[in-house]
């Protein structure tokens, strides 16, 4: 089975207030070095057989990002390899 790994993110020219509120609540907590945060969304695509990323690429342009105010990337996962 392979994974297609979708990042969805808010395009840089909108505002995002998730990612502002987060900001604003870590020098109240002691973290004070951090200049921005953006708030986005991972989603997993299970294919069988091999990753197929036009089909991917597909999904995530018609159904998982908004055009007009997301951004979002792909890549392929590899499958972890257990140790015993």
């Amino acid at each position: 089975m392979a994974r297609v790994v979708v990042d969805v993110m808010l395009k840089p020219e909108i505002l995002d207030p998730q990612g502002q509120a987060v900001a604003n609540a870590l020098p109240r907590l002691g973290v004070a070095d951090v200049t921005s945060v953006r708030i986005g969304k991972r989603i997993e695509i299970e294919f069988e057989g091999s990753a197929d990323l036009e089909r991917a690429r597909d999904i995530a342009d018609m159904l998982l990002a908004n055009p007009v105010i997301e951004d979002f990337t792909l890549r392929v996962e590899e499958p972890e390899v257990e140790q015993q």
